[in-house]
């Protein structure tokens, strides 16, 4: 009998899931867009009954119900806020609106009430639609799981009931509950929502599961893990939540002068009603350019400038796999001017992977010479221990180790195997499995007794010199070498290593572009295979054999330098540094549970890649700021010029401060759009 690594179940297609459909918010499903279309409903009926003659009676409650159903709520929430001597832009807007009906104004100030209302409405929406965007990715996880019982039977039960320890079924086509690791069956799933990964990924038992995720034709058992509370969807939620309820710092500086700027509209606006009227102004003429001046003196736009653009950035992130905590963490993202990185699991996959095959030349199995073929092995059973000068093929060497290795569930054994699955090799029948911690495992393999190990415990004392050399080649080279013997015979090396990220190269050099200076490297991994994997992916700050203090105080060197250093980690042992940094980033999809929770932003998908853009994504919603704050001076210094210099009509400086901050909100949204994320990876140097 024998068995083919490359035997998988037929590729789901037809059971595969259609994604779902992202849940809008729906215009009026918010109460400020359902008021402010009552007001304006109410505007426009009212408008053309004056216009045409009609009796006051006629349009003037219109007008009346306009004023309260647009202005009801800012009302309301600026006497909150003075309640707490806190002055707000709200109540300004409704206090002008009333001094323009009190001089006989009436249509104006409704106008500047609609207007005001429709601007909340959108904003309303503008920060609705960001939240559907990035909960697009949460709202994954289905509702309710199949519970297996100590009897045999089974239960649907609430995800949110599922106890750490709970045996759940995911049937084929279902969504998978909760976060565990699969007992017993075989299937692909579909984990791009979390992992990113394009195609289903086989599961088979001791695979890790995660919640959200979609089953492919088979059935699997799955031991639940984390409670849903601390699944990996749940965290990302917790994580945008946290984003929603924080402001950056530019954001708070703003309301710190708001408050300010606030007390002195009331100031000037005072002025500007009473000095004209000292001199002889008439009370209507100077209350209207009095009201007109507190509208657009008022900082809406410059109040709105900051927040749209990082929570989109931060929505466009999260949609592209990057999670980032806050609006502080999105606008200190692009701050950054140097960048440490971890070596496993960061720059490298993680995982150990087969780098060379080295058949011992002269110390292959009599009747080996020369064979070809899928396996290398053609031929093997019943050949003696004498030796030819020519040995195995490299698919023989890996043949005849990955069949040893095969029952072994060590992660060399693993690699090895794997590395047999890619080359398609077919392996012959074991038996006599016997494994002795480290040193490696015997097997009889085709009636040859196989030993694959570490060559210091394999060998005599005297070790062959061509053994020695290739042996010394890959450890020098920084890879771990491991011994192939065929009956006490040496027959080949492998060189395993932890293999390099495909965009790591090109990760490094697009964060040198941004920053202006390479990334270091820092890793707790012997000094050989830190310079082997820096040398490829083009950095030449290395520092190896760290401990966790001393990746800190690497960190804190360049911090009192004065650089704003960005650390990419994953490990337990980089979370003090992720901490000590100006910002960190954890890799989601490896990532322990402690740097995720010490990182600012988690890299969901395994892409390496998205760490440059999105700091270039983070510094195009600087921009997005500086050009908001701009627009909004500009708006507000034109407005007031001309209302004190010159006659500017009520309405027309209504529709003057309210559309630059409907402009400056739709400048900042721009960042939603997957366009800006990919403008964004391709000025970070990011190929797609």
């Amino acid at each position: 009998m024998s068995f083919t690594l490359n035997d998988r179940p037929a590729r789901v297609t037809a059971t595969r899931e259609a994604a779902a459909p992202r849940r809008r918010t729906r215009v009026f499903a918010l109460p400020e867009a359902r008021w402010a279309a009552a007001a304006l409903v109410l505007f426009l009926i009212a408008l053309p009954l004056q216009l045409t003659g009609a009796p006051a009676w006629a349009w003037g409650p219109l007008y009346a119900l306009a004023y309260v159903t647009g202005g009801w709520e800012p009302a309301w929430a600026g006497l909150q806020a003075l309640r707490e001597k806190t002055l707000d832009v709200d109540l300004l807007m409704i206090v002008a609106a009333i001094g323009a009906a009190s001089i006989g104004q009436v249509m104006d100030g409704a106008l500047l009430i609609v207007i005001f209302a429709t601007s909340g409405a959108l904003e309303a929406l503008a920060t609705a639609r960001t939240a559907d965007s990035v909960r697009g990715l949460l709202d994954l996880a289905p509702t309710t799981a199949t519970r297996l019982l100590d009897d045999g039977g089974e239960e649907t039960v609430a995800t949110e009931d599922l106890m750490v320890g709970d045996t759940i079924l995911i049937r084929p086509g279902e969504r998978v509950g909760a976060d565990g690791r699969v007992l017993d069956g075989a299937s692909e799933v579909d984990q791009a929502t979390i992992t990113g990964e394009p195609l289903p990924v086989p599961k088979e038992s001791g695979d890790e599961m995660f919640a959200g995720t979609l089953n492919g034709t088979g059935s699997l058992r799955v031991k639940v893990e984390r409670d849903a509370s601390d699944s990996v969807i749940a965290r990302i939620v917790a994580m945008v939540q946290e984003a929603s309820e924080t402001k950056a710092p530019t954001q708070l500086f703003i309301e710190k002068v708001e408050q300010r700027y606030s007390v002195g509209i009331v100031l000037a606006t005072l002025a500007v009603f009473g000095v004209p009227l000292a001199f002889g102004a008439s009370l209507t003429d100077a209350l209207l350019r009095a009201m007109t001046f507190m509208i657009v003196a008022s900082p809406c736009a410059v109040v709105l400038a900051t927040m749209p653009p990082l929570l989109s950035a931060i929505a466009n992130a999260g949609r592209h796999g990057v999670l980032v905590k806050s609006a502080v963490v999105m606008e200190r993202l692009g701050q950054i001017d140097a960048v440490a990185l971890d070596k496993t699991g960061t720059l490298t996959e993680g995982t150990p992977r087969v780098t060379d095959v080295r058949p011992l030349t002269g110390a292959g199995p009599t009747g080996l010479t020369g064979l070809t073929g899928p396996t290398g092995l053609t031929g093997l059973t019943g050949l003696t221990g004498a030796t030819e000068p020519a040995g195995l093929t490299e698919d023989g060497v890996l043949s005849l180790a990955a069949a040893a290795e095969h029952p072994s569930e060590h992660p060399l054994a693993r690699a090895i195997v794997a590395a047999a699955r890619e080359r398609g090799l077919v392996l012959p029948d074991v038996r006599d499995f016997s494994s002795a911690p480290g040193v490696g495992v015997t097997a009889v393999v085709d009636g040859r007794t196989v030993a694959v190990g570490a060559p210091a415990r394999l060998l005599a004392d005297a070790a062959e010199p061509a053994v020695a050399m290739a042996v010394g080649e890959l450890e020098d080279g920084g890879r771990t070498a491991v011994l192939v013997q065929c009956d006490g015979v040496p027959v080949g090396v492998l060189g395993i290593a932890d293999r390099l990220r495909p965009d790591a190269a090109a990760t490094v050099a697009a964060l040198t572009t941004l920053t202006g200076t390479a990334p270091a490297l820092l890793t707790g991994d012997n000094p050989r295979a830190a310079a082997r994997l820096a040398a490829e992916a083009g950095i030449t700050d290395v520092r190896a054999g760290l401990l966790p203090q001393d990746k800190v105080a690497a960190v804190r060197e360049r911090e009192a330098a004065g650089r704003k250093v960005l650390v990419v980690g994953d490990g337990v042992n980089d979370a003090p540094a992720l901490a000590a940094a100006h910002t960190g980033l954890a890799m989601g999809r490896a990532g322990s549970d402690l740097a995720l929770e010490t990182a600012d932003a988690v890299i969901v998908r395994d892409e390496l890649a998205t760490v440059p853009a999105v700091v270039a994504l983070s510094r195009a919603a600087r921009r997005l700021v500086v050009q908001n704050l701009v627009i909004a001076g500009v708006f507000i210094s034109g407005l007031v010029i001309w209302d004190l210099v010159g006659h500017l009509p009520l309405p027309l400086g209504v529709l003057g401060h309210e559309g630059s901050t409907v402009i400056v909100g739709l400048n900042g949204l721009r960042l939603l759009r997957d366009a800006a994320w990919r403008r964004a990876a391709t000025s970070a140097g990011e190929d797609r």
